[in-house]
């Protein structure tokens, strides 16, 4: 009997050992497993745009359609899109930059968006009855190309993965900025603190000044730049990219420099000729002490692009 029961206590015993060796080499495999196979990373994440929608988009988007203002920033951080409304594209300073993308129309044409297969959507507009449209097809997020260049720049490289992309071109492009300002004031062409406004015509003899949008961005955002008046400062306040005025109010927008952007539109080319005939323009001092420019609309955005045109441009004008 005792040999019996010594016999059992052994078989016991090298049971256990044996399920607890079975375990650990579980165990082992399954780190094994771990180590050979890490989980992978996610393909998508959740963003919020600017009017509020959550949509998941992908962490690195490779079929991009972009369509507003602003197409100058994607160039400037080195994004190739497989769509773009050529509207914003067409006569800009780096239109020679922009190759093998397809114009899908403005306003933007649904069809041609479908076809392109994107697997992101970006758009300016925030038409709800569009948005919706769109969304369909790919995630779609709506970008403020109003904002100012530094937040508009990175909230595009977090969007495209390109972050690091875009404080690098920030920190240099401000850095030649603030050089360019200072060399203009150092050589007499400006004094500090001159004031400036940007003035343009629509269709319909409709005048705007511009506050937070194209050339008047470029002028007051910069380190050393142009300052806009009270009445546009009060415009910037209210976050407007622009507003309309008549002529009789010029004289309370006009800044110690004026720049006119040169509209496409006939009609509005012959509101600009008129309103510079006119006896209020005539007496405006900007006008007396010739200091007044005219620039192609096109060529007098904000985005990053045209900026770094612009950092030549504007020299070569003031100058003249």
């Amino acid at each position: 009997m005792k040999k019996l029961n010594r016999y059992m206590l052994i078989c016991s015993v090298l049971l256990i050992f044996g399920v607890l060796l079975s375990a650990c080499s579980s165990k082992n495999e399954a780190t094994d497993k771990k180590e050979e196979n890490p989980v992978e990373e996610a393909k998508v994440r959740v963003y919020k745009d600017t009017v509020g929608h959550e949509v998941e988009i992908p962490v690195s988007p490779e079929r991009v359609i972009y369509h507003g203002e602003g197409y100058g920033d994607l160039l400037a951080l080195d994004v190739k899109t497989v769509g773009a409304g050529f509207a914003w594209i067409t006569n800009y300073a780096w239109e020679d930059r922009v190759q093998n993308v397809e114009d899908v129309g403005f306003p933007i044409n649904v069809e041609k968006t479908l076809a392109l297969k994107p697997d992101l959507i970006i758009i300016a507009t925030t038409d709800e009855k569009i948005y919706t449209q769109l969304s369909k097809i790919a995630p779609t997020i709506v970008l403020d190309t109003f904002a100012p260049l530094e937040k508009r720049l990175s909230e595009l490289g977090d969007i495209l993965g390109k972050k690091q992309e875009a404080t690098a071109w920030l920190n240099n492009y401000n850095e030649k900025a603030e050089k360019m300002w200072k060399s203009l004031v150092d050589d007499g062409t400006i004094q500090p603190n001159e004031t400036a406004s940007v003035l343009t015509y629509y269709p319909g003899d409709r005048l705007f000044v511009m506050a937070r949008a194209g050339l008047s961005q470029v002028l007051y955002e910069s380190e050393g730049g142009f300052k806009p008046g009270a009445n546009i400062q009060q415009i910037l306040d209210e976050e407007k990219g622009f507003v309309e005025i008549s002529t009789e109010l010029l004289p309370e927008y006009a800044g110690d420099r004026i720049f006119i952007l040169t509209p496409v539109d006939d009609e509005a080319k012959q509101s600009t000729s008129d309103m510079m005939e006119s006896n209020i323009w005539i007496n405006l001092p900007a006008v007396k002490n010739g200091h007044v420019y005219t620039i192609d609309i096109q060529k007098g955005d904000s985005d990053a692009s045209t900026r770094e045109w612009l950092l030549d441009e504007i020299p070569t004008m003031l100058k003249k």
